[in-house]
């Protein structure tokens, strides 16, 4: 116990946060990977969630968090990120999942997402994903390590 809390007060002089997942670290502030399009490739953050799918974002429902743009297919989903963001943005700033937990930023495509325990993650291609998806879980902790360190050199 006494080792956790050292961790939590290194990691908060550091400037990182822990969510609510003890395996999941949030930096304080995350540079999400951005294009002309926006966030995300102007895709739909929270469509993701509720409807399991990959839904283009439309120009009147935009919103600039954490200074990015977001794009949203309606204005109850533009509704649900300003409320909780944390909860519908992806992980590693939208790169590729994959690509992170090989120590490297990569862009996505908006289509090879997966959610697990309600975390949203891109991935580079359906190929990456697949790729990932072999072993996800250590990834995912390999691409925590990763992380912070990445998006500070963005």
């Amino acid at each position: 116990m006494k080792r956790l809390v050292m961790l939590i007060a290194c990691c908060s002089l550091a400037g990182i946060a822990f969510s609510q997942s003890a395996s999941t670290v949030v930096p304080a502030t995350v540079k999400y990977f951005t294009n002309k399009e926006g966030a995300i490739r102007g895709y739909d953050a929270v469509a993701y969630f509720t409807e399991g799918k990959a839904v283009k974002g439309n120009q009147p429902f935009i919103y600039n968090w954490n200074g990015s743009d977001w794009l949203f297919s309606s204005q109850a989903n533009l509704d649900l990120f300003k409320a909780d963001p944390v909860k519908y943005a992806p992980q590693f700033g939208g790169y590729c999942a994959y690509g992170v937990s090989e120590n490297h930023q990569s862009p996505t495509d908006p289509a090879a997402f997966t959610i697990v325990e309600e975390k949203l993650y891109l991935n580079y291609s359906s190929k990456v994903k697949e790729l990932w998806m072999k072993n996800r879980d250590e990834r995912i902790k390999q691409a925590n390590i990763y992380w912070p360190q990445l998006n500070q050199s963005n």
